[in-house]
């Protein structure tokens, strides 16, 4: 198996546990990971001409510490409704999906429409009321007002016209609303055990 790609895409709402279980997954059966989303939240957090910045985007520009931010989560919302931005960083998430060893990416839209034709899918979500109490546990501030934005995001993110946030049809779905972060990951690595 060493050496063929074997893509796993995880895909799902803010807060709901997808990025855990990617790196979990990933560092499980050895394959690279991309949390995706860092890819717009670099490309909003630079500034400037969004689409330029997606065209030239490099491996540093994801290493930057401020990425997990709230501001750089929304500018990363508001970047990725442009379809050039999107464009562009395709590419990038299909190249990194076929290395040879596996990969794991998670996002939005991963399953639907970067690689459909993905060995393993999954969708992971929770309830919004969930994953805004998590999201308040990392960053802070009014717990309402995360809730407000978690909200806010998922209708932006499913609402938008070019590759909407939803679970591709053949997508085994993970709802981590009442789950423990082991069990979550217990369940992924099962599933994607199974198509190996």
């Amino acid at each position: 198996m060493a050496g063929l790609s074997f893509t796993v895409a995880i895909d799902g709402p803010a807060a709901a546990g997808k990025g855990t279980i990617a790196r979990a997954v990933a560092a499980h059966f050895g394959f690279a990971h991309l949390d995706t989303g860092l890819l717009y939240r670099a490309v909003g957090a630079k500034g400037g001409d969004p689409v330029a910045v997606a065209r030239g985007l490099t491996a540093a520009d994801l290493e930057r510490d401020d990425l997990r931010s709230l501001a750089a989560g929304q500018a990363a919302s508001r970047v990725a409704v442009n379809p050039e931005v999107r464009a562009a960083l395709i590419a990038f998430q299909r190249a990194f999906a076929r290395q040879p060893g596996g990969a794991v990416l998670d996002g939005r839209d991963i399953g639907t429409v970067i690689c459909p034709e993905a060995d393993v899918k999954l969708y992971v979500t929770a309830s919004p009321e969930v994953r805004a109490h998590r999201r308040w546990l990392e960053v802070g501030g009014d717990e309402a007002v995360v809730l407000a934005e978690v909200r806010e995001r998922d209708a932006r993110d499913m609402g938008r016209a070019d590759a909407p946030l939803r679970a591709a049809a053949d997508a085994v779905v993970i709802d981590t609303s009442e789950m423990s972060i082991d069990a979550a990951v217990a369940a992924a690595v099962k599933a994607v055990q199974a198509r190996r």
